[in-house]
């Protein structure tokens, strides 16, 4: 049985993508030539590898099996790029990272162009949706989440804790006065998220820290939520980090209302060792740890 070694590239693209034109832009290719080199593969191989549809394609059971292998290839390609003198010269391909809105649009986004401009080898792909992407399918090379895969072959850490407090704006105040308990939310509009679309549990505020109350503004988006807050619909639970950037919100008794969320990195154990994740994990480890105070609230609580 022959083949060439490099179809085994655009094969785990397109495993990972589904898509023949997501394939094509991973590897900076079109999707002529993605699509013949997946042809090409399987008449080398003599087995279908993916069944076709209008919706992308799906991999076969052999096709399942052949993944398995070819990553395994991958590692160890990638494994040698880490005895060579400078990983970061090494480091090419796709870097596929999902995080939150939050972390993404509110932390992130300002810091990964920087990273993206040092490695200009890598091309970043930066998923931000309300929505849990996942490693398993390979909808994500790294991801950062709200917990913890609870099972299944990856790497997991904690990359940063974070407060949320009680937010109002200045001008909702003044015009409906001074919330000086947490008994006085009682009577004042919440916003808050879609109970149910709520997709992970480390986003179901309300009950812990207003229980028994519901949000009558209620959006998927942490920054539509931010905006219903600014517009003075109400009383809001938002991050610091993001709260912070606004000199018109103001944080309700917050030594005495406020919630702690983590932040983790996840990643599949077999991709684990590939210099370009390294290197896009490590930034995001570095940058946190930097931001940690503000993350914590540190300056709100007089910590900091």
């Amino acid at each position: 049985m022959r083949f060439d070694w490099d179809d085994l590239r655009y094969f785990l693209a397109v495993a990972r993508t589904g898509q023949l034109s997501a394939a094509a832009r991973r590897l900076r290719s079109n999707h002529v030539t993605v699509s013949r080199r997946i042809d090409r593969l399987e008449q080398s191989l003599s087995m279908r590898l993916f069944e076709r549809s209008p919706r992308g394609y799906t991999l076969t059971v052999l096709g399942e099996r052949l993944v398995s292998h070819a990553e395994r290839m991958e590692g160890e390609v990638e494994r040698f790029g880490e005895a060579l003198p400078d990983p970061a010269e090494w480091a090419r391909g796709v870097a596929r990272l999902s995080t939150p809105e939050g972390f993404g649009n509110f932390f992130l986004a300002e810091r990964l162009p920087g990273f993206a401009r040092a490695h200009p080898g890598l091309l970043v792909e930066f998923v931000t949706i309300q929505q849990i992407v996942s490693l398993s399918r390979r909808e994500a090379d790294l991801s950062v989440t709200l917990s913890a895969p609870s099972a299944g072959p990856y790497r997991s850490e904690p990359v940063a804790t974070y407060r949320l407090f009680l937010y109002a704006s200045r001008d909702y105040l003044a015009r409906h006065g001074p919330i000086r308990s947490r008994a006085d939310i009682a009577a004042h509009p919440l916003v808050g998220y879609v109970e149910d679309m709520i997709f992970t549990p480390g986003l179901d505020y309300l009950p812990e820290i207003l229980p028994g109350m519901r949000a009558g503004y209620q959006s998927s988006s942490i920054q539509a939520q931010l905006g219903a807050v600014l517009a003075g619909f109400g009383v809001g639970i938002l991050p610091f980090f993001l709260a912070s950037r606004h000199a018109d919100l103001v944080p309700l008794f917050p030594e005495a209302a406020h919630l702690e969320r983590t932040y983790w990195m996840s990643i599949h154990e077999d991709l684990a060792p590939a210099p370009r994740l390294r290197l896009l994990a490590d930034f995001i480890r570095r940058e946190a740890e930097s931001f940690g105070p503000m993350f914590r609230g540190e300056p709100l609580l007089g910590r900091g």
